[in-house]
């Protein structure tokens, strides 16, 4: 019975800990820190595959439920559970961390300081892992300002050139949309008297709030999560974010920290405010297929390889808001799958430009001058597949997610086609599909500018090694997944699709 209603919370502050402990360590046993990180995200990672293994697949509902009382004062709880929307990403979260935990081992940008910087790291796993199970909105909002300290440390400090400023910009472009999104939480308190998310929902879709009022309480959530995404035009922080945080940092913010803001929408703004969510979904659509192609177009105009990589985000994400936009089972499956593979794939991709950058000391496209595949075969090899998997090939882990947001574009929700929508949606496949085209250009382009070709003389006669064990290590279990969740994609989809058919429902008449 412990283990049935305790385990999330064991998991859960487990990383918050060892971030402790981390921070316990004295200044000249700093280097200790990297096995008590190690040890910590292993077992944060096996407790996450326990839940896994004890989760029934077959029901709808939260699980693993811990509901008690917590600040009585404002009515808050400490409410807690998991179900099929929120476990693949739990447990993704809990992977990526431990993935980061192996190759920080021996891959820590200056200034070093590994005990401060693996202390960070575990503190934003406790804030990422709670956002994605936390049913207070209080809860909720707490794990979700938690990310953004740990997240402007880690880049402010052991980020690139211009890290003060990416720092800044994340800081305050994130900070700005959460306040409109707690101004829409304490509406949503004070009209439903609950801060309970399956509460509010339950209101929401029995008509409790008026017309109005879901509209506006939506503008404001839409704020918030929107530039957390972030969705164009709320997308500028991306970029400067990616490409001056170190490595380990811009894996866990394109894994994990990105699918805080689409998981938002699908288990807080879409079910507690559904009138809200099919006046906004057609804005939603339209900003998600210009995310699409304008990240494409920017892709296709980078010089730096770790800020291309960037880019694409934007553009993969706009798949997934696509999804969400619909309104559908189809698409908010798709959605979810599209953030579970996002996370694989371009987590996966800045390992390897973190890996060339350490080889290179550049990430300037026309400086490392191609010919990869001459100097260092095994990682033109790694990154060859792992483009191609990120640009859509249908057997890899990036072509369900998509494929799936343009099928629900084509047949939108019964609501959104009696408004006279159907067509726009149809108009925004085509688009989309286009930009999918665009996608794939600029892949290939860099694919070409990166690893075909000959290397430069320097570039042969520096003697750059190939990867590592320890880059092994941490790729390994991406490239499996990259490959098995494009041949079974019922993994993923197995598991959400009995809660989003229950989410979704109100759509469905």
């Amino acid at each position: 019975m412990f283990w049935s209603d305790w385990a999330i919370t064991l998991t859960l502050f487990t990383p918050l800990i060892g971030a402790i402990a981390i921070a316990l360590i004295p200044s000249k046993s700093e280097e200790s820190a990297k096995p008590v990180a190690l040890v910590v995200s292993i077992i944060g990672f096996a407790l996450s595959l326990g839940i896994l293994a004890g989760y029934d697949f077959g029901a709808s509902g939260l699980q693993y439920e811990v509901n008690i009382p917590w600040i009585d004062a404002v009515g808050a709880r400490y409410h807690i559970g998991i179900d099929g929307i929120s476990l693949p990403l739990f447990v993704l979260s809990y992977l990526l961390t431990f993935l980061c935990s192996v190759y920080a081992y021996h891959h820590i940008e200056s200034p070093g300081k590994p005990k401060a910087f693996l202390a960070l790291m575990l503190l934003l796993q406790t804030g990422m892992a709670g956002t994605f199970i936390a049913f207070d909105l209080i809860l909720f909002f707490i794990f979700w300002e938690l990310v953004l300290v740990p997240m402007y440390f880690m880049i402010g400090v052991w980020g690139g050139p211009r890290r003060e400023y990416a720092a800044v910009k994340f800081f305050l472009y994130t900070l700005f949309g959460s306040v409109f999104m707690l101004v829409a939480f304490l509406a949503l308190r004070f009209t439903g008297n609950t801060f309970d998310i399956v509460e509010l929902a339950e209101l929401g879709q029995s008509g409790a709030f008026s017309e109005t009022f879901q509209r506006l309480a939506f503008l404001g959530i839409f704020l918030g999560f929107a530039i957390k995404v972030p969705m164009w035009p709320f997308h500028t922080w991306l970029p400067d974010a990616h490409t001056e945080a170190p490595t380990v940092g811009s894996v866990l913010l394109a894994g994990i920290l990105l699918k805080m803001g689409t998981y938002g929408f699908v288990r807080i703004a879409i079910p507690i405010l559904p009138e809200g969510a099919i006046d906004f979904a057609p804005i939603i659509g339209v900003l998600s297929v210009i995310a699409i192609i304008y990240g494409a177009l920017c892709c296709l105009a980078q010089t730096d390889l770790k800020r291309l990589i960037a880019f694409s985000s934007v553009g993969h994400m706009g798949f997934v808001m696509l999804g969400i936009a619909t309104l559908t089972p189809v698409g908010i499956n798709a959605a979810i799958f599209g953030m579970i593979a996002h996370g694989v794939i371009t987590g996966m991709l800045f390992f390897v430009v973190g890996s060339m950058k350490e080889r290179y000391h550049t990430r300037d496209i026309a400086e490392i001058g191609g010919g990869v595949l001459q100097t260092m075969p095994k990682m033109a090899a790694v990154f060859t597949f792992v483009s191609i998997a990120s640009l859509g090939l249908p057997g890899l882990a990036g072509f369900p997610g998509e494929f799936g947001a343009l099928l629900s574009a084509f047949q939108p929700a019964a609501a959104l086609e009696a408004g006279g929508l159907l067509t726009l949606y149809r108009v925004l496949m085509v688009l989309a599909a286009f930009g999918t085209v665009l996608t794939a250009g600029y892949f290939l382009y860099m694919l070409q500018r990166i690893n075909m070709g000959s290397a430069p003389k320097r570039w042969l006669e520096a003697g750059l090694a190939d990867i590592s064990v320890i880059e092994w290590g941490t790729w390994l279990p991406l490239l499996a997944m990259t490959l098995l969740l494009g041949v079974l994609p019922f993994l993923v989809w197995g598991i959400t699709t009995p809660d989003v058919n229950e989410i979704m429902s109100f759509f469905s008449g």
